[in-house]
């Protein structure tokens, strides 16, 4: 199998697809300011009709990532659509149609930060404040970015042994934050799998988020789709299990891993051992989502 084809921008690959779902963390921004080039590159695929949507595993609703890339400096308007994990997680918690879902009871235990809470509004729940009051557990992260994992194992232990049921609203395990790496929710839901504990994951790289997006883009060819991301957990994987093209971005989250210099392409050799312990390549890769 041929390797993935370098590229240093947007424009070598565009002609190829009509349809592009994007990451957010690690491609469009990377928590406070867009990436270089970013605004431009959407601009661009903007004026040339391609379909853009935002495929986030963001553990909030739609409204808010949309305002929060506004504060950013990124317009909203720029892209067709989003979604995110946290707006999945959302609907299945608030409609109980899955019977995952129609198991839960009521009293809920918010792990994750303040800056989370609008996941609970709508909902037909009851919040509470201990683990030993809680019937599951809705996991929105750590409480604050400079936190290990290890800092929950207590906590988690205690809800395992009580068999609570956790909804995993962001399946990421870290993020760039500021130029650091900081634990996701994903990080605690993985913890407590390993502790026995059971979990219900919405986002990438799972095949029910991406069928939403093929309904928000509109394109039957699935072969003019693209997926852009820097993660080939989530975002490599998803496209992969989507049966679509992938864009991997090599100044996110493997940045450090790869060796790769800002702006610049990544150490061949690092590269190709990462592509060797994963069954699925990405179509190109790319330093940034410039044009």
């Amino acid at each position: 199998m041929s390797g993935p084809l370098f590229i240093d921008g947007i424009r070598a690959i565009a002609d190829r697809f009509d349809g592009f779902i994007l990451d957010m963390w690690g491609v469009l921004h990377d928590g406070q300011h867009p990436y270089p080039g970013v605004v431009d590159c959407l601009t661009r695929l903007k004026a040339a009709g391609k379909r853009l949507v935002v495929l986030s595993n963001a553990p909030r609703r739609v409204a808010p990532a949309k305002a929060r890339m506004a504060e950013i400096g990124i317009d909203p308007t720029l892209i067709d659509a989003m979604m995110t994990s946290g707006e999945d997680a959302w609907h299945h918690l608030r409609d109980r149609k899955d019977p995952w879902y129609a198991r839960l009871g009521r009293a809920c235990f918010h792990l994750g930060p303040a800056r989370d809470k609008g996941m609970l509004e709508g909902q037909d729940i009851d919040v509470v404040g201990t683990i030993e009051e809680a019937e599951f557990i809705l996991n929105t992260g750590a409480d604050a970015d400079d936190e290990k994992v290890e800092t929950y194992t207590a906590m988690l232990t205690r809800a395992a042994a009580r068999k609570l049921p956790m909804i995993c609203a962001n399946p990421d395990l870290v993020v760039v934050h500021r130029g650091m790496l900081a634990i996701c929710a994903g990080s605690l839901a993985q913890h407590y799998e390993e502790l026995g504990g059971d979990v219900r994951w919405h986002g990438k790289p799972h095949r029910p988020i991406y069928d939403h997006c093929f309904e928000l883009l509109g394109i039957a060819d699935r072969s003019r789709i693209v997926a852009v991301g820097d993660s080939f957990r989530t975002d490599m994987a998803g496209a992969a299990g989507a049966g679509i093209s992938g864009l991997f971005v090599t100044h996110g989250i493997h940045a450090e891993e790869l060796g790769a210099p800002p702006g610049g392409h990544p150490d061949p050799a690092k590269l190709a051992a990462m592509l060797a312990s994963h069954r699925f390549h990405p179509a190109a890769v790319v330093p940034f989502f410039r044009w």
